[in-house]
């Protein structure tokens, strides 16, 4: 295996301190970052990106990778994590998910199957794992809308569906656009079937 960027981005100096001791005589290389803005702000464009899942990093990552065209294959970890926050890693588009503590052995193994999973992926996947992302960032009143602006109701109907006046249909359609960040109705009904969330 030739040397891998293990791109390490978490918050707790010490564990990141003991994930690169961990590695030191193994072909994995570790750069580490503090947070996601630190991520972002260096823009490294090879590597394996392994995130302590604080529930907040990942999709702040994946956004990057959207905007930026260069999807890189994500390992997420966490302490004894439950398997509901497992499930959501990997619906937002971790390839691999670990539990700390881990050893050297376990992350280059998962380093080799993130690679063979990055590169068996195409760019369908980077658009579902960011459209997921911005999917994940609506209220739950302004899902129901865009479920309903895809099924082609107006706001008058999807306003009695929802048993809200159509002026507040408006309000959260506006809402769900910005957050979404797309420009018209229809470019936020191709982001839900890119995130998978309508046929």
């Amino acid at each position: 295996m030739t040397r891998t960027s293990i791109l390490l981005v978490d918050s707790d100096l010490r564990r990141r301190a003991a994930i690169s001791h961990c590695l030191s005589g193994s072909a994995l290389h570790v750069e580490p970052f503090e947070d996601a803005g630190e991520f972002v702000a260096r823009n490294p464009r090879e590597g394996i990106v392994l995130v302590h899942d604080d529930g907040q990093a990942i999709a702040p990552l994946l956004d990057h990778m959207g905007s930026t065209g260069n999807w890189l294959p994500i390992v997420a970890f966490a302490e004894a994590p439950d398997a509901r926050r497992i499930v959501e890693a990997v619906l937002q588009g971790a390839v691999d998910y670990l539990s700390w503590p881990f050893d050297a052995q376990t992350l280059v193994d998962s380093a080799t199957l993130a690679e063979s999973r990055a590169a068996a992926m195409s760019g369908a996947r980077l658009r579902e794992a960011v459209a997921r992302s911005r999917i994940e960032r609506l209220t739950r009143r302004e899902r129901e809308v865009l479920a309903g602006v895809a099924d082609g109701l107006s706001n008058r109907m999807i306003g009695e569906k929802l048993s809200i006046s159509p002026r507040t249909v408006e309000i959260h359609r506006a809402n769900m656009l910005n957050k979404m960040g797309a420009n018209h109705t229809s470019e936020a009904i191709r982001i839900a079937i890119e995130a998978s969330l309508i046929n």
